[in-house]
């Protein structure tokens, strides 16, 4: 495996930076072409976290796909969180689809995952891809940009339906735009396929986000698989104990750990299907 830290500049000249993870090339293969995952960790949005980033990175890689964790703007870069976030998961697209050669990667499998606060900017992105307004504003190609398919884990979808209050000087950071604000009314039927996990007793993203979002997929007849598990509270990750943090002993659930195991499964339909 091959890792790299690149400094990419998004549609909106803001540089941002991804860390890769590209799987040595191997002739022999059945398949020759690998999916691309596009990790985007939470983080409350002041912050990324890491137990959302590399591991999560690392656990797809060693089931055949090449990986990248995407930084994105925070409350604390310069500018509003929107439209850079967004525009950094789009730019990202581009940029490897344009490079899908040299990553020995099939640009018709790429993936976009996003956690808590990332998986705001993930379906948020996804909106913004389809957007004839900030295609036009930003000279992308709505196709070039768009996933194929996206991966929501406990989901920020409704900045108002958090499980606590904003702090005090961060509102001014958060988007205006309806759609970005609540990414379900983003949703059109030009939206990846998407594939969403919470927990049920989610305390910080109120399960009321997945919620929304599944009722706007179902809407607009995109294709969506849900698991909502009864325990598992917010951020935990893999849910495996390589990713439990001290004192956070219930980030270990097997049972909400299966997440990952069915995406995969989900994927593999979702990509054999024609």
């Amino acid at each position: 495996m091959k890792t790299e830290n690149l400094t990419l500049t998004n549609f909106n000249n803001r540089k941002y930076t991804i860390h890769t993870y590209t799987l040595d090339d191997n002739p022999k293969l059945v398949e020759q072409k690998r999916p691309l995952i596009i990790v985007i960790p939470g983080g409350s949005f002041n912050y990324l976290s890491l137990r959302e980033g590399e591991p999560v990175a690392l656990a797809y890689s060693s089931h055949g796909f090449n990986s990248v964790v995407m930084e994105y703007n925070l409350v604390q870069d310069p500018g509003k969180i929107y439209p850079d976030a967004g525009l950094d998961v789009l730019s990202t697209i581009k940029y490897y689809r344009d490079n899908a050669e040299k990553y020995n990667i099939d640009p018709n499998k790429i993936v976009t995952i996003g956690f808590s606060a990332g998986g705001h900017v993930a379906s948020a992105a996804n909106y913004m891809a389809n957007s004839e307004t900030f295609s036009k504003k930003y000279n992308y190609v709505p196709k070039e940009v768009r996933p194929n398919k996206t991966i929501l884990g406990y989901p920020l979808i409704n900045i108002d339906q958090i499980g606590f209050e904003i702090p005090d000087g961060q509102e001014e950071n958060l988007p205006d735009e309806p759609e970005l604000r609540d990414s379900a009314l983003g949703v059109t039927r030009e939206t990846p396929a998407t594939f969403i996990f919470q927990a049920w007793d989610d305390p910080v993203v109120l399960i009321s986000n997945s919620i929304e979002y599944i009722r706007a997929l179902y809407a607009n007849q995109v294709k969506c698989e849900a698991h909502l598990f009864e325990k598992g509270l917010h951020g935990f990750s893999l849910a495996r104990p390589e990713v439990v943090e001290k004192g956070s002993e219930w980030q270990n659930n097997p049972h909400a750990a299966r997440w990952f195991e069915m995406s995969l499964e989900w994927l593999k339909q979702e990509f054999t299907e024609k």
